[in-house]
């Protein structure tokens, strides 16, 4: 069965609740303070519990931090492909979390950024599976050894995009080498309208789909009106599953990580969106990054 790859950072998350942002150079106070363990791992846990083997290649700290977020993949299954780095911690990120479930996010790096084309080459990929990389491994020091990592990758192996914020700021050529290679992007709204300079979010996926390799895949998420998947020349809206929201963290990663394991599960693209708008719903509904349902649950969701 194919896997899911991941290469991008595992970072601690810390939850700060407030009631809203102080003004600059203002106070705030915290309401409560949780510890997850984030970025890649939501996508990798996500995977796992739908039923896919899920492998994370990314670089791992000695210390706390790092403990916390091999404990929280070691829970699911979730296979660690490198050697945990010495005498460094893995980095954390400060999410400051209003009412309205919106995020503003403060992080500092650590061992995940020690990483070399080497070290991502022992996920050793094989024709079938997932490769998740992140746009946010494109700046330095992480950006020349993934990208030497991405040009060795056997035919076969999809490369999936998860652009971020940045991808669209990044330069021209940057992105052309690395939209070359995608076979899968998924991406919010924004950052789709980013890309191309659309308006109408209906014209993004076909705009995006012909800079990307050929038969690729692209997947817009759109909040509650769920997301559209395009490929092979035609566009589906699969609808979403609207919940009330009380940490809107890490529903992205979760909806990546559900439709990648389904596609892995032999799913095609439009069931594996329908599977991943419900999975997202449901962790919208749950406090933290580790909020994934599991496939029955997502079962009796759907049911």
């Amino acid at each position: 069965m194919p896997r899911v790859l991941h290469t991008a950072q595992a970072l601690v998350d810390v939850i700060l609740e407030i009631d809203e942002l102080p003004p600059r150079g203002g106070n705030a106070n915290a309401r409560s303070e949780r510890w997850y363990a984030g970025g890649a791992v939501t996508t990798l846990i996500a995977a796992a519990r739908t039923g896919a083997e899920a492998v994370h290649g990314g670089a791992h700290g000695t210390g706390p931090h790092g403990d916390l977020i091999r404990e929280a993949l070691a829970r699911d299954g979730v296979i660690l492909s490198d050697e945990i780095r010495p005498d460094v911690d893995t980095g954390y990120c400060t999410v400051l979390l209003e009412p309205s479930a919106e995020r503003t996010f403060l992080t500092v790096y650590g061992a995940e950024r020690q990483i070399t084309a080497e070290s991502l080459a022992t996920l050793a990929p094989q024709p079938g599976d997932l490769v998740c990389i992140s746009g946010y491994s494109l700046f330095e020091p992480t950006r020349d050894p993934l990208l030497e990592f991405l040009e060795t990758l056997p035919e076969g192996v999809d490369v999936v995009l998860d652009p971020g914020d940045p991808f669209a700021d990044f330069p021209r050529e940057l992105q052309r080498r690395v939209l070359a290679r995608t076979t899968v992007w998924t991406s919010n709204a924004d950052e789709a309208r980013a890309l191309t300079d659309l308006d109408d979010l209906e014209d993004t996926p076909e705009a995006i789909r012909r800079r990307l390799a050929p038969g690729a895949a692209v997947v817009v998420r759109d909040g509650d009106r769920g997301c559209l998947v395009f490929h092979h020349g035609r566009g589906t809206q699969i609808p979403a599953f609207p919940q009330k929201a009380v940490d809107t963290n890490g529903a992205g990663d979760t909806h990546t990580g559900v439709m990648l394991a389904e596609r892995a599960l032999g799913a095609d693209w439009e069931s594996a969106a329908t599977r991943a708008n419900a999975a997202a719903g449901i962790a919208v509904t749950r406090h933290g990054t580790e909020s994934a349902p599991t496939r029955a649950e997502v079962d009796e969701f759907l049911a």
